[in-house]
């Protein structure tokens, strides 16, 4: 629930989905309102993130702001209806995180600014047509979570001696997935992998996807921030199955998964509040180019390699920029 005050200037709140929508103007002593849409329920860490952001920037000047949440929860059915909710709350910005939360926005309004904070590729999943000046509606930060695959793989190799099949799940209709596959495959091919993908288009297929894997003989998983399931679920489903295992994300790492290898999202959350303030102040987003992270994370779980009966290689301990004892 998003419903703390951020230093007196910004009020936090997440209704209720199921909850009646009352399509409201804010009021004159609120300020505009910010829209958060995310395709995957948000931690605290992106949260905290965001308001410290909007902190970083004086909440434009000041002024108070509304932060109107929904997420999704995986769905990508639910995203649709959400952003419209948003559009009709008259929302001065949506700030929407994942791929499938940000085309939602873009099919409800071509007039409110849209920040991506993150999502994939901009350019390759369509949503703009170019990074330095994306000329409509859409700006933000994108993910390059495809363009990593081949380090995942490389860190996985250097983990599992002798490592053949590796396995990838993936949620299936997430734009971005197309070419989380495309570079992985590629990645696999290179270096004399085989690459086994399954899908996990709901919750209660996570299970059945990962005894898929396990019947194509895979040494290791790969477990993307998008699935419909939040990797803090995935993390004790993948030790079970005895995977070494590494995500996206390092919420992963930090609820029992192997490794976590991924862009530094709290850099994104602040850069998107960046954005937001400049949007509220006056800028256009099709005149603010769109940012890549520069900072990236490798978390290693020293705890579940222990229990995994894994002994971590050295060179891969002195890389980690986070272990977890």
């Amino acid at each position: 629930m998003w419903s703390s005050a951020v230093g007196g200037m910004v009020t936090l709140t997440l209704s209720r989905l199921a909850a009646p929508l009352v399509a409201e103007a804010p009021r004159a002593d609120q300020g505009p309102r910010i829209g958060v849409l995310t395709f995957i329920p948000t931690t605290k860490a992106f949260q905290e993130e965001f308001r410290q952001g909007l902190r970083e920037h004086g909440d434009v000047e000041g002024q108070h702001s509304v932060v109107e949440g929904r997420s999704a929860a995986g769905s990508i059915a639910r995203a649709p209806p959400l952003a419209r909710e948003l559009v009709r709350l008259k929302v001065g910005v949506i700030v929407a995180a994942c791929t499938p939360a940000v085309h939602a926005a873009k099919n409800a309004t071509q007039t409110i600014p849209i920040v991506m904070a993150p999502a994939g590729d901009p350019v390759a999943t369509g949503l703009v047509p170019r990074r330095a000046r994306p000329g409509g509606n859409i700006t933000g930060c994108s993910q390059r979570a495809a363009e990593l695959s081949g380090q995942r793989l490389a860190l996985l190799r250097a983990l599992v001696p002798g490592l053949a099949r590796i396995g990838l799940l993936i949620q299936g209709t997430d734009p971005w997935e197309k070419a989380l596959v495309e570079e992985s495959q590629a990645a696999a091919a290179r270096v004399g992998l085989q690459l086994h993908v399954a899908r996990v288009a709901r919750p209660e297929a996570l299970e059945a996807a990962l005894a898929a894997i396990t019947e194509e003989r895979a040494g290791a998983v790969v477990v993307p921030g998008s699935l419909p399931v939040p990797v803090r679920q995935v993390a004790p489903l993948a030790v079970r199955s005895r995977f070494p295992s590494l995500s996206t994300l390092k919420d992963f790492a930090d609820s029992g998964g192997l490794m976590s290898y991924g862009a530094n999202l709290p850099e994104s959350q602040r850069r998107a509040a960046g954005h937001v303030a400049r949007i509220l102040k006056g800028a256009k987003a099709a005149d603010l180019p769109g940012e890549r992270p520069t900072q990236f994370e490798l978390v290693i779980n020293l705890k579940t390699a222990q229990a995994l009966g894994i002994t971590m290689p050295p060179s891969l301990l002195f890389q980690a920029d986070r272990v977890i004892q």
